[in-house]
């Protein structure tokens, strides 16, 4: 949630005039984040955030403001994307592709508890079964193709021990992903981001999932993986939580038990979901964008949640 695009007040008013949500009060960018450019905007009819994207293009857009738009109608917290007259959401912004979603209540719970897994798990579930019957198909695009793809690209930028790291595991997950377990995992719309920051709560009360501009058709698994590799995990050390996991995993189950096939390669899948993070991370790090505001992760903290995995297995 860097600013790669500067907006001005008059493109704002022109877009809150468009979508009809009154006049513009105040404009802030959004510090945070690597992806898209963020504003929150405050305006007569209350608090939005407005969204450039700078990486997705308008015809892949339309996957996650769609399925934003069918979770709210479910009833899941998520933000709503804002329609203009004709009944589009899909809107551009300095000759880029954006979107206005309300601005969800609460704040970013960064030292969870139990309860706060346990809250995450079950919606994480209900998500998960909400959007079984969403339509239209996309690929996480930050899958196993472009891990394939990426890592090649990062290696001569770190050492021979980390690029030992690096192929091995993925040679791994290529393993991993011709098995047999791995094409019986039940598959959805994932989210595929839903860290600690992308969680709003009020108390222990969750209030909502956010930035799903990550999100994408795969297992239901590998999405559950990324939220223990982050909800779950000493950050210093990447050690696993046993206690906050097995409050979100009870949660989880409570609502959307685990296939056999799912038990069988959670293992394997909390290290796909470190790997993930710790190549998207080398890629941001070693091949920075320009940005305001825009302060890349540290990479080595998924280097040490992958080498936990692989040490300790995380069981259900």
């Amino acid at each position: 949630m860097a600013v790669f695009t500067e907006v001005s007040d008059t493109e704002a008013r022109a877009l809150l005039r468009r979508l009809q949500l009154g006049e513009l009060h105040a404009l802030r960018g959004i510090e945070g984040g690597i992806e898209n450019t963020n504003y929150f905007v405050t305006c007569d009819e209350g608090e939005f955030v407005l969204t450039l994207f700078e990486r997705l293009t308008a015809e892949q857009l339309p996957f996650y403001l769609y399925l934003m738009k069918h979770l709210a109608h479910k009833g899941i917290p998520v933000p709503d994307p804002r329609a203009d007259k004709a009944g589009d959401i899909l809107h551009t912004v300095c000759g880029k592709p954006a979107a206005v979603v309300n601005r969800l209540a609460g704040r970013s719970q960064l030292a969870p508890e139990a309860a706060h897994c346990a809250a995450v798990g079950g919606m994480l579930a209900r998500m998960h079964l909400a959007g079984r019957d969403y339509e239209r198909q996309q690929p996480n695009l930050r899958g196993l193709p472009w891990w394939n793809e990426t890592v090649p690209v990062v290696l001569p930028h770190i050492g021979q021990e980390e690029a030992a790291l690096l192929r091995a595991e993925l040679a791994y997950q290529n393993h991993v992903a011709a098995s047999a377990a791995y094409a019986a995992l039940p598959r959805g719309p994932v989210h595929a981001d839903l860290f600690r920051d992308n969680v709003m709560f009020e108390g222990e009360r969750l209030t909502g999932f956010f930035d799903f501009y990550f999100a994408g058709v795969d297992t239901f698994l590998f999405d559950l993986a990324v939220c223990l590799n982050d909800w779950c995990v000493d950050l210093p050390t990447g050690a696993h939580d046993a206690a906050r996991a097995a409050a979100m995993l009870d949660a989880y189950q409570a609502v959307r038990p685990l296939t056999a096939a799912e038990r069988e390669l959670l293992p394997a899948m909390a290290r796909a979901g470190a790997l993930r993070f710790w190549i998207s991370r080398l890629w941001d790090f070693h091949l920075p964008r320009e940005a305001s505001m825009l302060t890349p992760h540290d990479p080595t903290h998924f280097e040490r949640v992958l080498r936990q995995r692989v040490e300790h297995p995380v069981h259900a």
